[in-house]
């Protein structure tokens, strides 16, 4: 396979993996909290042996999480809970992991455990598990994350941490973010974000701007197999023309 053709291929698994990405944002255009996410790209310039001869190939080099934050709507509900400024919250999932996210859709399960629509248990500030008593009534939560009882009794904190390294954190679905494999997460105590009750954050995701990009991916995708496809017609025409005049 010669350069043109690395070239066209090189273009087409980089549109590839953007397509999917994009495709998964638009698909969490509706999940509460969720951070979208982006994908880099570098220009590789392989230096040719005669002048003008270079080749640009498209390498992907990652990608990086959108941290703007989305809308915060109002619900009323007294266990939704929104985070006004960077923090996440932080979760214990089915597998036991430490997760974090920003989706505020708190519930309490039959064991009196605060949890996740999904089940999983939110953690306070000191990374454990949040549990309520049952006689505790209607709960207030402060803007610092202080569950009150209706008498004024402080029940726990919701964890709200700051991470500085959630770029390298790795998606795990549902807007759950983990830290690699081996890795501390480096969490620190958030101290910029607000805790807002009886409010939900949208996903940070803008569909139609997204939709417009998946069009635009899938054209460059088309163009670049187009191009394979033109120089392996054009590579067999000639062999062709050569079989003849042998």
């Amino acid at each position: 396979m010669d350069t043109i053709s690395h070239v066209a291929l090189s273009l087409a698994a980089a549109m590839q993996r953007e397509m999917n990405v994009t495709a998964n944002n638009i698909a969490n255009a509706n999940t509460t909290g969720f951070r979208s996410e982006r994908v880099v790209f570098e220009t590789f310039v392989d230096r040719g042996a005669a002048q003008g001869d270079d080749s640009d190939f498209v390498l992907d080099t990652g990608s990086y999480v959108d941290t703007r934050p989305g809308a915060l709507t109002m619900t009323g509900n007294p266990l939704d809970v929104a985070l006004n400024g960077p923090g996440w919250f932080a979760y214990r999932t089915e597998e036991g992991r430490t997760a974090y996210g920003r989706d505020g859709r708190f519930m309490v399960d039959v064991d009196g455990n605060l949890v996740t629509v999904s089940g999983a248990r939110v953690l306070d500030d000191g990374g454990g598990a949040i549990g309520l008593p049952p006689d505790a009534g209607a709960l207030e939560i402060t803007p610092e994350g202080v569950i009150v009882t209706g008498d004024g009794n402080a029940l726990a904190r919701i964890g709200v941490f700051d991470l500085p390294a959630i770029q390298s954190f790795e998606r795990i679905g549902g807007g759950l973010f983990v830290p690699p494999a081996g890795q501390p997460d480096g969490a620190l105590p958030a101290e910029a974000t607000q805790v807002v009750q009886g409010a939900l954050e949208s996903s940070n995701v803008q569909p139609v701007l997204e939709m417009t990009r998946l069009l635009d991916i899938q054209k460059a995708y088309e163009r670049a197999v187009q191009l394979t496809r033109t120089h392996d017609e054009l590579a067999r025409d000639a062999v062709r023309r050569i079989g003849r005049q042998s």
